[in-house]
């Protein structure tokens, strides 16, 4: 080998060095190179694994929340439906309580209203009566019995003589209810006597009284479809009638 010019001791250092050199370059470079190539490749796998895995949540999740929404919008709409239903349903009620109220509201101004009317045709009453005697002192030029000037008006108005309702004299008539009208408010002491007489002829079970002031006197009295026409206008009226 010396012939060659080849150093064999030189040669072997060499030769233990390349060894030394590809197992420090195998060990320690082209492994751990590999290595990570190969935990390269294992991650980009796994990355495209991942992927197609997150690819087919997405979609899934998409039409779940296509599901869901599609579910939430029928439910939203029932929902409104209820809502716009019972939203109708208090508004009728509202109006209805409303309607009520200003029906009753206006129940109660006519009632107090019809009070004072009657308060005052009762006032007005007593007033007449003393006029009346007034009237009729001054006419004959005296004074005249001032109890029986009472006595007549208080007929004149309520149709009550000898302790009798006149237009009842002659009735003969059957009801449940009887309505009695007279020309102004007739005392509580009048309305038992009429009460008294309506339902012993009429068989009424409940008289109720109202005010007329167009009648003039006396009193009208309605049991059923049946009424009874004693009032002064009523008497004007038929002499009308029998002196055309």
């Amino acid at each position: 080998m010396e012939a060659l010019g080849i150093n064999p001791g030189f040669l072997l250092i060499q030769i233990v060095n390349l060894i030394i050199a590809y197992v420090v370059i195998a060990k320690w470079i082209v492994g751990p190179i590999m290595g990570l190539l190969e935990k390269r490749r294992q991650t980009i796998a796994q990355g495209l694994e991942d992927a197609r895995v997150a690819a087919e949540a997405r979609a899934n999740a998409e039409k779940e929340a296509a599901k869901v929404l599609a579910e939430a919008q029928a439910e939203a709409g029932k929902v409104v439906r209820e809502a716009t239903d019972r939203a109708s349903v208090a508004a009728r009620d509202v109006k209805t309580a409303a309607e009520a109220e200003a029906a009753k509201a206006r129940d109660a101004a006519l009632a107090e209203v019809e009070g004072e009317r009657n308060r005052i045709l009762g006032d007005l009453r007593g007033q007449v009566a003393a006029l009346s005697i007034a009237a009729a002192q001054k006419l004959v030029g005296e004074a005249l019995d001032e109890k029986r000037q009472h006595a007549l008006i208080n007929e004149f108005f309520s149709g009550i003589k000898s302790g009798k309702v006149v237009v009842l004299d002659d009735a003969n008539f059957k009801g449940d209810s009887a309505e009695v009208t007279s020309a102004l408010p007739l005392s509580q002491e009048e309305q038992a006597t009429v009460k008294k007489d309506v339902l012993a002829k009429a068989g009424a079970q409940a008289v109720t009284f109202r005010v007329d002031p167009s009648i003039l006197g006396g009193l009208v009295i309605k049991v059923g479809d049946k009424i009874l026409d004693g009032s002064v206008a009523g008497k004007l009226d038929g002499l009308r009638q029998s002196l055309k």
